[in-house]
């Protein structure tokens, strides 16, 4: 029984104990705090939220009432279901009623209570150990809210570094904008004030000519003026002098009469006692010496010695000097050498005709490439006529004798050239002559072609004897119409070439090798071809006579003492003058030797003399060459008709 009564007494007293602290509880919960105590049968379950941190203040309410509303005193939470106004919640009696029938129904009510106690003792320290941990979390979150402070205020002074140096960027742009705008407006007002400086000079300038030329017009204006007054001055004047020299003569007439007809007198008579003094004297000469034998005899004497005196020094000097010329000269046949006509002005010659050729032959080489001077050829000829060059000069080297040649094609195709060219480069000395000059020599061409032999066996050096157009006197003998005076000269000559010779080169040319004798053909080595000039050879040769005719015929001065009587040409303009133009020219020019096309760019030479400007344009050029071509198309046409005329 006492310990039944102990028993009510404890769970009274806990039950006591249960009501105060559910009281308790249930006013924290009330204010907004947590629960303290947690007993299994008095405890209620928490609901409020958390306190919210001390260090932040709640947010104020609307309409600004927060000082107020921090005033009012707490009210007692009424949002559990069953709580009362009054803010006393019945829920922990009921637990605690239960618990204390629990007690009752329990066989050992102590130890259940301390089992009871020892679960709210260990329930007390987890949530002191929740509380830590949740005291523990708050300084967690609030590190973390100052982390999240500091990153925010690192961001907000970075975006406000950022902002700032965008502004600064934006301000140094609209500075530099303004500057540019300022610099820009300046450069206009400085455009504008230049212009107004130029247009100020214009005006002052158009003033100082306006004035000048009044000046120069009133200047005129007076110097016209004066001269009309010095006219009328000089025109009164000489007026004024030719009345008085009328008036003079008038009153002097009789005066000059009487002194020209006493002048005239005095010369008559001194002309005829001149010429009665001139007579007396042969007079008396000629009596002297009529009367006088010995003196007759002497004056007809020395007479008849000073004519005969006379005739015989004008014919021994005649005789004489033929020998001289005969033996010394050049004949008469050679129409051009490079010798000279005398032994003494071989060398001088020589001298200036190497120079000349080898300063020619240098400019040449630049420009046609082929160092052999104006001589244009097609490639496989020029190479046999450099190759007879060689030879010829190795011949003469080793005293070997030497190979006569044989020139053949048609006219103006270089064959005189290639032959002056071929003497050069071989070392020889040339001579030039035609076979027409030896038909009207008659009877004395036998001695003229003897002359020409032995003169050319006088050289040194070894000559080259180029005989153009050789089927003028070399001629097949059996034709009727061949004179004897020809076929002497004919056979004169074969004599001469009969054997190989160490001194003359005898080279021919023909237009018609077939018209040569026999005889003359077998003495002939070599036989060359000169064909009319192909495409790349017109080409160079029009290129050649442009420079010639055209480009540089203004640059040639004369260099004796003539060139200051004579009138310099004048200097011709050449515009658009290109190679495809020289070129197409080449084109039309099929069938022209080079000696055409020489004189077609002579054509153009007068062509641009006979123009305004002097000038050389494409359309004259192409003008010029066209005319030339049909003209050369007419003479082929004329010359195909003639054969048929005479068949």
């Amino acid at each position: 029984m006492a310990a039944a009564a102990a028993a009510a007494k404890a769970a009274a007293a806990a039950i006591s104990a249960g009501a105060a602290v559910a009281l308790c509880t249930e006013r924290a919960h009330a204010e907004g705090g947590g629960p303290m105590f947690r007993f299994p049968g008095f405890s209620t379950p928490s609901h409020a939220p958390a306190a919210p941190p001390p260090h932040q203040q709640p947010p104020a309410p609307a309409g600004g009432r927060g000082d107020e509303a921090a005033e009012e005193a707490p009210r007692v939470s009424t949002q559990h279901s069953r709580t009362s106004a009054a803010g006393f919640d019945p829920a922990p009696l009921e637990r605690g009623v239960e618990a204390l029938n629990k007690l009752k129904q329990a066989p050992d009510p102590k130890k259940l209570f301390e089992l009871m106690k020892k679960q709210e003792e260990t329930r007390q320290q987890e949530f002191i150990a929740k509380k830590a941990e949740e005291q523990r979390a708050l300084a967690q979150l609030e590190i973390e809210k100052k982390r999240i402070d500091y990153e925010e205020t690192k961001k907000l002074d970075q975006q406000r570094a950022k902002i700032n140096a965008q502004t600064s960027q934006y301000e140094d742009e609209l500075k530099r904008k303004r500057m540019q705008a300022e610099h820009e407006a300046q450069r206009m007002r400085n455009q504008e004030l230049v212009k107004m400086q130029e247009e100020s000079a214009i005006r002052l300038e158009q003033i100082r000519r306006a004035t000048e030329e009044q000046i120069q017009q009133q200047r005129r204006q007076t110097e016209k003026e004066k001269a009309d007054i010095e006219r009328a001055t000089i025109t009164m004047k000489s007026i004024a002098e030719a009345d008085a020299r009328i008036k003079e003569l008038r009153e002097t007439e009789d005066v000059r009469r009487r002194l020209l007809v006493e002048e005239i007198k005095a010369d008559r008579e001194k002309w005829i006692e001149v010429i009665n003094t001139t007579f007396d004297h042969i007079g008396g000469g000629l009596r002297t010496i009529l009367t006088d034998q010995n003196k007759l005899v002497v004056a007809v004497g020395g007479l008849t010695a000073l004519a005969a005196g006379i005739y015989t020094t004008r014919e021994g000097a005649r005789v004489v000097w033929g020998y001289v010329d005969r033996i010394l000269g050049q004949p008469s046949l050679v129409r051009e050498s490079s010798r000279g006509r005398y032994p003494w002005s071989g060398s001088v010659s020589r001298a200036t005709s190497t120079l000349t050729s080898k300063l020619k032959n240098g400019s040449n080489l630049g420009k046609n490439g082929n160092g052999f001077g104006d001589v244009i050829l097609n490639p496989s000829l020029q190479k046999r006529v450099k190759q007879l060059a060689n030879a010829t000069a190795n011949t003469k080297l080793h005293q070997a004798p030497f190979r006569n040649m044989l020139f053949y094609g048609p006219p103006g195709t270089g064959k005189t050239m290639a032959a002056r060219e071929l003497a050069r480069k071989s070392g020889l000395d040339y001579a030039l002559m035609t076979g027409g000059d030896v038909a009207p020599l008659g009877s004395q061409a036998v001695t003229k072609i003897h002359q020409l032999f032995d003169w050319a066996k006088k050289s040194n050096r070894g000559l080259l004897l180029f005989i153009d157009e050789a089927d003028a006197f070399l001629c097949e003998r059996n034709k009727t119409y061949m004179s004897e005076a020809q076929r002497s000269a004919l056979n004169a000559l074969l004599f001469r070439t009969g054997d190989q010779s160490k001194d003359v080169v005898l080279a021919l040319a023909t237009n018609r090798p077939s018209d040569l004798d026999s005889a003359v053909a077998d003495r002939i080595d070599e036989v060359l071809e000169f064909p009319l000039p192909g495409e790349d050879e017109r080409f160079k040769i029009l290129k050649l006579y442009l420079d010639k005719y055209i480009v540089k015929v203004g640059d040639k001065h004369e260099k004796s003492w003539l060139r200051f009587f004579r009138r310099q040409p004048q200097k011709i303009e050449v515009k658009g003058i290109t190679d495809d133009l020289i070129r197409e020219a080449a084109a039309k020019t099929q069938g022209f030797s080079g000696r055409e096309i020489a004189k077609m760019m002579a054509s153009v030479q007068a062509a641009v003399y006979g123009s305004k400007d002097c000038e050389l344009t494409p359309g004259l050029f192409r003008e010029v060459v066209d005319y030339k071509v049909a003209e050369h198309q007419q003479r082929r046409r004329l010359a195909g008709e003639e054969p048929k005329q005479n068949a």
